[in-house]
């Protein structure tokens, strides 16, 4: 999937926020402060989304698909990388967006889940 197809994805999240982080080369994208998604490269700059996942689901994705491999530079558990090149299916990638999103979010603090989605 192509890049800006996925950043509008991601932003497409009820509250969710980017920033670029320049030292990273990464974009970010954040709901209630806490980070959901990163899209920058691997070490050969080769372009790669992470996003968290819950971890038996995670573990199950990176044996289905060589393309999904343990988070890179993030917690190997709850992080997967996934390469954009990768013969990933199209449907998959939103929902493992909004899987991230939704794990981030159900652990924000009620007060920190109101602030967020009040700003939209």
């Amino acid at each position: 999937m192509q890049k800006d197809i996925l950043h509008a994805y991601c932003l497409k999240q009820q509250g969710a926020t980017h920033d670029y982080k320049e030292e990273w080369q990464a974009d970010r994208y954040h709901i209630g402060g806490k980070m959901f998604a990163m899209m920058g490269g691997d070490a050969t700059r080769k372009p790669i989304i992470t996003l968290k996942c819950e971890p038996s689901r995670a573990e199950e994705l990176r044996e289905t698909y060589e393309g999904i491999i343990p988070g890179y530079y993030m917690n190997k558990t709850h992080w997967n990388s996934i390469y954009l090149d990768a013969n990933i299916p199209n449907d998959l990638l939103e929902t493992l967006i909004q899987h991230s999103y939704e794990l981030v979010f159900d652990k924000l603090t009620k007060k920190a889940k109101c602030q967020a989605l009040e700003q939209f």
